[in-house]
């Protein structure tokens, strides 16, 4: 059987498992081995054999010898990397003893740059930072840790990769210790760098604390939110420098930010102006917040001031004002509409309160308010 033959002598020059051995293997009864019927069925049946795996050795076998080479190859390029990596070491050790030198003859600027221009940045990272930390304050000089930061923020256009979250977070908050808003503010918007949540609330809380850097503080701590996608705090930026239509487009454009969050804005940033513009649809789109949800909240929550103030600008409206406030408001209950009347009663927003009430019995199926009535007065849009 010419065929079987050289499919044996085939196997010798491939790598096959055990198990693919094995299953190239059929066994013959004495009585099949003097049967021709039998014989040409085991003929057809290695015929078969050998043409997959003649298939198989062009698609999932290479020849052993590749192997073999590619076995060589690897240890070469091993015996490269352990090469390299002493090599490494070597260098490095080198540099942080120069740099070691450096500090101990007091030479902070110098030890600095030496950093900041390691090769493959070895030197640029905490190990460094915390060298020059432990130095302090030296009357009469830059701080150490601020040249350090200067250094390797100032180099940071030269590589690729941009200066790791924790070095950027920790020179942000030297340069803010030192008074250097200055810095700060070049390395946020000029310097290859990698911002983080706690960057920018470093930034933020230097602004609460020191008023007169405040606008810019928000503007800063809105970049560094920006380019970590959390639009929430960066709104807050926005309203609290009063860029409220700003505001507004930053809303529209998230998809994440929920009426929770939106009360919890007017919270934190009170401010008549921002809540006009919440309650406010624009261009026949409906308002973000709703105005009987806001109202309760500001009496809720202790800040009544600002819900009077709101009262007094929507008492100063057109009814078809009012009505539209009233209509497009898609969550109070009738329930709370009755808190909100009274509320207006208990302010010396009488007409106001009439205003609502007429608004609501004028519409379908609704001629009476009670106490107890927990319908949605916009109900009746959807079923």
């Amino acid at each position: 059987m010419e065929n079987l033959k050289f499919w044996q002598q085939s196997l010798q020059h491939w790598c096959i498992t055990r198990e693919e051995q094995s299953n190239l293997k059929q066994r013959m009864t004495l009585q099949d081995s003097v049967n021709l019927e039998a014989l040409n069925k085991h003929k057809q049946y290695l015929q078969d054999k050998y043409i997959k795996l003649k298939q198989d050795m062009s698609t999932k076998y290479v020849p052993a010898q590749k192997k073999i080479d590619l076995d060589e190859e690897m240890i070469v390029i091993l015996n490269r990397r352990d090469i390299a990596e002493n090599l490494n070491k070597d260098l490095k050790f080198r540099y942080e003893c120069w740099f070691n030198e450096l500090i101990s003859l007091g030479e902070y600027e110098r030890a600095a740059c030496f950093a900041a221009n390691s090769p493959k940045r070895i030197l640029q990272n905490t190990g460094t930072m915390n060298k020059f930390k432990a130095i302090g304050k030296i009357r009469g000089k830059p701080l150490p840790l601020l040249l350090f930061f200067e250094a390797i923020f100032s180099t940071s256009q030269a590589f690729k990769r941009p200066i790791n979250a924790d070095l950027t977070m920790e020179g942000i908050k030297c340069g803010l210790s030192e008074e250097r808003l200055d810095l700060v503010t070049h390395w946020v918007t000029q310097e290859k760098l990698t911002f983080s949540e706690k960057a920018g609330d470093i930034i933020f809380a230097y602004g609460e604390e020191h008023t007169y850097h405040k606008s810019k503080c928000l503007a800063l701590a809105q970049i560094v939110y920006n380019e970590c996608g959390l639009h929430k705090k960066a709104l807050l930026c926005l309203c609290k420098q009063g860029q409220f239509h700003e505001a507004m487009e930053h809303i529209q454009q998230s998809k994440d930010i929920s009426i929770d969050d939106l009360i919890q804005l007017i919270t934190v940033c009170p401010q008549i102006d921002l809540i006009r513009c919440l309650i406010h649809g624009k261009n026949g789109k409906p308002p973000f917040l709703s105005f009987g949800l806001a109202v309760l909240h500001l009496f809720s929550v202790d800040m009544k001031k600002v819900g009077i103030k709101l009262l007094q600008e929507v008492s100063k409206s057109d009814k078809d004002v009012i009505e539209h406030l009233v209509m497009s408001d898609l969550f109070c209950t009738l329930e709370k509409w009755q808190e909100i009347t009274n509320i207006c009663l208990q302010n010396g927003f009488k007409n106001l309160s009439n205003d609502i009430m007429s608004i609501l019995r004028s519409q379908a199926g609704v001629s009476e308010i009670f106490e107890d009535d927990t319908t949605n007065i916009m109900e009746h849009v959807f079923w």
